[in-house]
């Protein structure tokens, strides 16, 4: 950015202001009539010439305008963008409907797809809650027969999940008693995840080969864990408002179309960007090639993680074109993450 003059920089936000607007290359004579920039058409064509050598703008035909490039939607992300903040009646009216979605709907998580796919006008994904990050209330050990226990997990949000667990020898009940006496104190608190980290570090300390209780706990408390919250993935995913993109002007050609099908289908990868939110904490905006396959379909995410209860859950966002007008889309999304952390930070319906 710091390489760029003034000229340069007032000249880029233009293009990429045009093109965001329209989808259509950008040629001199419209940035001079448009934009204010007191130039002549010839001297706006050598400042083009100049940011296409640096790799901010590209020309799709030999004839056409310009249009930004990747490293252009970045810079002007980072840098350039004046945000659109939403007004606090619009956060209201938003929260409202979010309270209300979370409170009566039967699939909330859709739900809100939609609404955002609305709001967007663009194409909404909403990742649920993590399994790993649903906490854990209480965690039992009952006999079945000889060498077997029922493990029986019992978590935050009312749900229970039973496993089978066989043993080396029956454990007296007395035994029991204690180990689920001392897993009460570590499970407390904890997520899923957590709880299973734990475990691993505790069995990992030397110290534990000198108490035969603890270890006998956390390798049974480990075996109970082995299976829970692997679940989920790309067939959890929502994706709402998929023709919101198949109607866009850049998508009216064929291969065009068939490559952003392709990019909606690589679930997994998205999945992977989703997660990369998740550990920033933010919004983050991934852009064309940043995004990966998605990038092929010239698709870039704007996604923000949502909280459950205080603690971090899943992740919601917008899929659009390249062009997206971010000023918009990323203050709007902030407002769907807090207002559906706002939701589920409410009592469960009954």
């Amino acid at each position: 950015m710091s390489d760029l003059s003034p000229r340069a920089r007032k000249i880029l936000l233009s293009v990429v202001t045009e093109f965001i607007a329209t989808g259509e290359p950008v040629g001199s004579r419209t940035l001079a009539r448009k934009y204010g920039l007191d130039l002549s058409a010839a001297s706006v064509r050598n400042v083009l010439a100049d940011l296409e050598e640096a790799g901010f703008l590209k020309q799709p035909h030999t004839s056409a305008g310009r249009i930004p490039t990747d490293r252009a939607l970045r810079l002007f992300i980072d840098t350039l963008i004046e945000l659109q903040r939403v007004t606090p009646e619009e956060q209201a009216r938003i929260g409202a409907r979010f309270a209300e979605i979370y409170a009566v709907a039967d699939d909330p998580l859709r739900e809100t797809g939609r609404l955002l796919s609305e709001m967007a006008g663009a194409a909404a994904v909403v990742a649920p809650p993590r399994q790993e990050m649903r906490a854990l209330v209480q965690l039992r050990f009952i006999p079945t027969k000889p060498k077997q226990l029922l493990a029986v997990l019992v978590f935050n949000d009312g749900s229970v999940e039973n496993r089978f667990i066989p043993v080396e020898e029956s454990l007296p009940d007395a035994e029991l008693t204690r180990i689920h006496n001392l897993l009460v104190d570590v499970i407390e608190g904890r997520t899923l995840g957590e709880i299973r980290d734990l475990f691993a570090r505790r069995l990992a300390d030397e110290k534990l080969l000198y108490d035969t209780l603890r270890r006998r706990a956390f390798e049974l408390g480990s075996r109970a864990l082995e299976d829970v919250g692997r679940r989920g993935g790309a067939d959890t995913l929502v994706i709402e408002g998929h023709a919101r993109l198949i109607d866009l002007p850049e998508y009216g050609d064929a291969d065009r179309l068939k490559k952003l099908m392709r990019a909606l289908e690589e679930r997994e990868e998205l999945i992977g960007l989703l997660d990369k939110t998740m550990v920033a904490g933010a919004v983050t905006v991934f852009v064309g090639s940043e995004a990966g396959e998605l990038g092929a379909g010239e698709l870039s995410l704007v996604v923000a993680p949502y909280t459950e209860r205080g603690r971090m859950a899943g992740t919601v966002g917008v899929l659009g074109p390249t062009r997206m007008d971010y000023a918009k889309m990323m203050p709007l999304v902030e407002t769907t993450a807090a207002a559906m952390s706002e939701a589920l930070a409410k009592p469960n319906k009954p």
